[in-house]
């Protein structure tokens, strides 16, 4: 492995941990290695802060400063997951601290698909004299973000589907007994898996029968809770239900349909919660579509569908599922029990839907395979 895909691989871990947190921006990592006589030393460690600022370039230059002093930036090299920006936002552009710090090289993951940045960066670096490498790891870098890809370039969240199933792909018996399905180290992975997202997302139905808080509640990751929203196009949902009880304290959208009265909207606010009206499809759904779309908007860049086999089987039927997560515990229910999939409208075998297999992962007696769509970047 060449030194520039080692530092790299240490930038990507940095920019992991940020995931669920930087929205509506990328998460970025960034190491800054100095050479000295002998050997290389990493004097800078960055990862994009919550919120999306400061920047994973600034926070690596001001820990390196802090440790070694200015002079040790002058001729290191900076690794960078993602093309450092190039306009002014809520800070200035990272380029410009990159080139005034006096660094001799930059080494990038991938380029930035914003249409204000999509090279730009980088040019400004070679034009200020510095070298620039870039691709270096390139399809792990467009991973880690390909929830920032997906929202600039399809203006929609990256979309994972959230399954726990028994190995006959049943989620509840016959009478609508479901936990617990899998077990509790399943249960704790979720919890990891929700903190790395910005948003969750769940059906009217779920909230009803399991009245879930859908928050992270393992020892750490309590503030690390994503957005939570429920797909309600009646508003339905119980004010004594927990996840209105919390609203106060944990980000909760319900997105219903465009039908309702002020004064019923603004009793959801009284509790804490947005409401955001999308209109209803062709057969007088949520149109999913509009949702993702108003998602975006509001900066949601990876969304976890938990929801039941009505909401799962409205995004797979409607082609919007990029990931799937599925949970398999080592049981059976048999026919009648629910299935975690309602109709598909498949008629013929070209007309399944197709994924690959990305990753697989046994949890005590259970399993975690994650799939991805026919052409996602992975």
């Amino acid at each position: 492995m060449s030194d520039d895909s080692k530092y790299m691989k240490i930038a990507l871990r940095l920019g992991q941990r940020g995931l669920g947190r930087t929205w509506p921006n990328p998460s970025v990592g960034c190491v800054i290695v100095r050479s000295d006589t002998d050997k290389k030393i990493i004097i800078g460690r960055g990862t994009t802060q919550s919120g999306g600022f400061p920047h994973a370039e600034n926070q690596a230059i001001n820990q390196a400063i802090s440790v070694y002093g200015k002079d040790s930036l002058i001729g290191s090299t900076a690794y960078v997951s993602l093309e450092p920006c190039c306009h002014y936002g809520k800070t200035p552009p990272c380029v410009n601290l990159l080139i005034e710090s006096g660094l001799r090289r930059v080494v990038i993951g991938c380029v930035d698909p914003d249409p204000r940045m999509s090279g730009m960066g980088i040019e400004l670096l070679k034009k200020s004299g510095v070298e620039v490498v870039s691709g270096i790891l390139e399809q792990e870098s467009e991973s880690l973000n390909a929830g920032f890809f997906n929202k600039v370039r399809s203006g929609r969240p990256l979309v994972t589907l959230k399954m726990a199933t028994t190995v006959d792909g049943k989620i509840a018996t016959k009478t609508g007994e479901s936990k617990w399905i899998t077990g509790a180290l399943a249960r704790e992975k979720v919890h990891i898996m929700r903190s790395q997202y910005d948003a969750i997302a769940i059906g009217i139905n779920t909230v009803l029968q399991d009245n879930p808080k859908l928050t992270c509640r393992l020892p750490g990751l309590e503030n690390r809770s994503p957005v939570r929203v429920v797909f309600d196009s009646s508003l339905k949902i119980d004010f004594n239900s927990d996840i209105l009880k919390t609203a106060s304290s944990y980000k909760t959208w319900i997105i219903t349909s465009k039908n309702h009265d002020l004064s019923v909207i603004n009793k959801f606010e009284e509790y804490g919660v947005e409401i955001i009206s999308v209109a209803l499809d062709g057969e007088g759904h949520i149109d999913l579509y509009l949702a993702l779309a108003a998602l975006a908007k509001r900066g949601i860049t990876r969304l976890m569908v938990e929801g039941g086999a009505t909401l799962s089987t409205s995004f797979l039927r409607s082609n919007l599922v990029d990931l799937l997560a599925w949970f398999r515990a080592p049981s059976l229910i048999g026919a009648d029990g629910k299935s975690v999939f309602s109709n598909l409208g498949v008629d013929g075998i070209d007309s399944m839907h197709k994924f690959e297999l990305l990753n697989h992962e046994n949890i005590g007696s259970e399993t975690l395979d994650l799939y991805g769509r026919i052409g996602l970047i992975n």
